[in-house]
């Protein structure tokens, strides 16, 4: 799932999907990604996730998410 995170931080960086997104806002960004991994992925690697996964992402609100150290 590396690739997919750096594709979203390269969208977010070069301008193509704006913050805070969403999962449909990143499929749209970055299509071709199985729906689950859409439904996901973004809460699975937030701050604070029940699993402690690697933390990518910050929730701005429900289903809403930055990347961290966005600027």
């Amino acid at each position: 799932m590396k690739a997919f995170a750096s594709e979203i931080y390269a969208a977010v960086r070069s301008g193509k999907l704006r913050e805070p997104f969403t999962a449909t806002t990143a499929k749209l960004a970055c299509p071709g990604w199985a729906d689950a991994t859409y439904k996901v992925f973004f809460n699975k690697h937030r701050v604070g996730n029940p699993g402690n996964t690697t933390e990518l992402f910050i929730r701005v609100a429900p289903g809403q998410f930055r990347i961290i150290n966005s600027n």
